[in-house]
C-alpha cells in the first residue's frame, strides 16, 4: 500500500469466515422465474447452475449493524474499514469443480487475500481481493472464486469514463430491458440490501448515479445463461468477468458472447442502449 496513504489494512489481510448451508431448491426454482426461463422444477440431487451459488451462503448482518449505503458498517464482520463511499463488485474469477447438488449441505470458506490502494481519475479506490472456496457434503471443492472488492470516492461532476465499444462479432446475443421488478427479485434472492438497486432516492441524491442500477453479479448471471442458452449440452469449467461500467434500470441492455474457433471457450460481454460495454468475460467449456 501507498506510503503516503493514511488508510492502512495490513491486519485485515487473512480475515475469515465459514458458512455452512443446506442447498435447497426454493432460491434455484425463484432464480429461473427471474432469468425467465422454462426450467423443470429443481429437485434435490438437480446440479446447481454456474453462478447460482451467490443466492448461498448470505450475509446475515443484523439491522441494527447495517450502515446508510444497506451493507453491513464498514469493519464489520469480514470486510475492512474502509472510509470510501461506493462499494462495487469489479471482478471474479470461478473454477467450478465437482456439482453442488440440491438437497446438501455445503460450507463456504471465505479469505480476505490481499488489500491495495491505487488512485484513478475518480480518485483514492482500495480493492479487496476475496478467496471464497466451496466444499460439498462430502469435502469434495465444488467452487473455487477470486473476488475483487473495490471502494471508491464519490463521483466528481462531470467525471464520466470515456465509453468504450461492444465487440461487433456477436454469435450470440439477447436483449433485455431489466425493470425493477427484476431488480427488486435478484436482490431478494441473494439477501442483496444494497440501497443503489432498489432505493432511487438514495441511489440518485447520495451515490450520484442517474437511476436505480442494475447488479454486477446478475449481468454475470446473465452472461453465464446466455451461454446455457446458446449451448444447452456444454458444460462450464470457469467463468471471468469484469466490470466496466454500470447499467440502469428501465433501459434496453444487451448481452452477447462470440465462442472460440475450437468452441472450448466464448467470449461474453454486456453493454448498455448504446452498444457501450458495461461487462466483459470469458467463458471455459470442459
Amino acid at each position: 500500500m501507498d506510503a503516503q496513504s493514511d488508510l492502512n489494512f495490513d491486519e485485515w489481510v487473512g480475515n475469515s469466515r465459514q458458512q455452512r448451508e443446506r442447498i435447497d431448491t426454493a432460491l434455484p426454482a425463484g432464480m429461473s422465474a427471474a432469468l425467465d426461463r422454462d426450467d423443470a422444477a429443481p429437485e434435490d440431487g438437480d446440479a446447481l447452475p454456474p453462478c447460482w451459488h451467490w443466492m448461498f451462503f448470505r450475509d446475515s448482518t443484523v439491522q441494527s449493524k447495517l450502515g446508510a449505503d444497506g451493507l453491513p458498517e464498514r469493519g464489520g464482520a469480514l470486510m475492512p474499514p474502509v472510509p470510501l463511499p461506493r462499494r462495487m463488485w469489479a471482478a471474479s474469477h470461478i473454477r467450478f469443480g465437482v456439482p453442488l447438488c440440491l438437497g446438501e449441505t455445503a460450507v463456504k470458506r471465505s479469505e480476505i487475500a490481499g488489500i491495495s490502494e491505487k488512485s484513478g481519475k475518480s480518485g483514492r479506490l482500495v480493492f479487496v481481493n476475496l478467496r471464497h472456496t466451496v466444499l460439498t457434503g462430502s469435502d469434495e471443492v465444488a467452487i473455487e472464486e477470486e473476488q475483487n472488492i473495490v471502494y471508491t470516492e464519490a463521483p466528481k461532476p462531470g467525471a464520466v469514463p470515456a465509453p468504450r465499444a461492444a465487440p461487433g462479432d456477436a454469435a450470440w446475443r439477447r436483449q433485455l430491458k431489466p425493470d425493477p421488478v427484476m431488480l427488486f427479485r435478484y436482490s431478494a434472492l441473494t439477501f442483496n440490501p444494497h440501497r443503489i438497486h432498489y432505493d432511487q432516492p438514495y441511489c440518485t441524491q447520495e451515490e450520484g448515479y442517474p437511476d436505480l442500477v442494475v447488479h454486477g453479479p446478475l449481468i454475470a448471471t446473465l452472461m453465464v445463461d446466455l451461454c446455457r442458452r446458446s449451448r444447452p449440452d456444454a458444460e462450464i469449467k470457469e467463468f471471468s468477468f469484469r466490470a466496466l461500467a454500470p447499467l440502469f434500470v428501465d433501459r434496453d441492455m444487451s448481452v452477447a458472447g462470440a465462442p472460440s474457433q475450437d468452441g472450448s471457450s466464448a467470449a461474453v460481454w454486456a453493454a448498455n442502449d448504446k452498444d457501450e460495454l458495461a461487462s466483459q468475460g470469458e467463458v471455459i467449456f470442459a
